[in-house]
């Protein structure tokens, strides 16, 4: 009976060690899970909250050492049923489970959302579907709704003037409405009281500032140039004479690449050829940049009336005053273009 006795209590002290040392084992291999990375990396979690993608990424991303041990903790920790969408930095000494509380607990790593040298709703749609869980049809969706852009103070036509081009920190997973009015609010505190008095002073809205400092960047290789295109082209504004900016022409015609305006590019019947319309077209040909808004506040005081590219294809502008000087600046421009054959 003894001998019984001792017998079982030697199975289950081996059994327990067994069990420790599994335990041990089980432990260890969460411990032991590391992310073989020399620098941060962000795993996304979309719509779908799909965990078996973020386990692909957290093999192809963050290069976890033991994707069993990080697969085993997340469903111990509860993460599959507690999935949240947005972005999540994986740094090079964070353990497994760090990463998990990180994802489960949402905690978010923002995004510094840029856009620069932006043309069209289509290219400012593209961009910004690049860097957030929106998608570029959402984005387009918006910005040509007519309710949605009046609630923010725009038209479809003129909407791109609310985005201003800077660096924004902003979560990965915004919502449409929220990311809007988020840019509404920068637009806002951009325009400073200084910025619409100077506006004002120059006859214009904020709106038809940044249209005409779109057709100036536009027109202009050189950022120097700014001020004194912006004050050229405020000279004709204010006499009513025709913009003839080429610029809004290649924005009518669909086709930017343009090297030489011709006669029948002129023709095109299009509210933003301001060869045949005058004053400012209804929107702004690209988004412009704080560069360029500041130059048209701050445009360049003289009595210009005309330009042309100057001859040596520099990118810089030969300015007039009077036609007949422009005339001759003209002529010397298409002399070049003849020369070098460019039709």
């Amino acid at each position: 009976m003894a001998k019984t006795k001792r017998n079982v209590l030697f199975i289950i002290l081996a059994v327990l060690i067994l069990a420790a040392g599994g335990v041990f084992v089980y432990i260890k291999s969460f411990l032991d899970a590391e992310f073989r990375i020399k620098e941060t990396v962000y795993i996304y979690v979309d719509k779908q909250k799909s965990f078996d993608a973020v386990l692909i990424q957290m093999d192809t991303t963050a290069h976890v050492s033991d994707l069993n041990a990080f697969k085993r903790l997340a469903n111990y920790m509860k993460y599959p049923a507690n999935m949240k969408t947005g972005r999540y930095a994986i740094t090079p000494d964070m353990s497994i489970q760090e990463a998990v509380s990180e994802l489960k607990g949402g905690h978010q790593a923002p995004v510094k959302l840029k856009f620069n040298n932006i043309r069209t709703k289509e290219d400012l749609a593209k961009r910004l579907a690049s860097q957030l869980m929106l998608t570029e049809q959402e984005f387009m969706d918006a910005f040509n709704d007519a309710e949605i852009c009046s609630k923010l103070g725009f038209t479809p036509e003129t909407i791109t003037c609310m985005f201003v081009p800077n660096t924004y920190e902003v979560y990965w997973d915004v919502t449409l409405d929220s990311f809007l009015k988020r840019m509404k609010e920068e637009y806002s505190k951009f325009w400073t009281s200084d910025r619409l008095e100077k506006a004002k002073a120059q006859g214009l809205t904020p709106v038809e500032v940044s249209i005409l400092a779109s057709i100036v960047e536009e027109e202009c290789y050189f950022p120097d140039e700014y001020p004194v295109v912006a004050g050229l082209y405020l000279n004709r504004l204010r006499i009513g004479q025709l913009l003839q900016a080429d610029p809004t022409v290649k924005f009518a015609v669909g086709d930017f690449s343009l090297k030489r305006i011709l006669f029948e590019h002129l023709q095109v019947e299009s509210p933003y050829n301001t060869y045949k319309h005058p004053g400012l077209p209804p929107g702004p040909i690209r988004v412009a940049s704080i560069k360029g808004i500041d130059s048209v506040l701050n445009s360049q005081k003289h009595d210009y009336l005309y330009m042309c590219a100057k001859e040596d294809f520099s990118g810089r502008h030969n300015f007039a005053v009077t036609h007949a000087e422009h005339v001759r600046n003209a002529n010397r421009y298409r002399t070049a273009l003849n020369q070098r054959k460019i039709f």
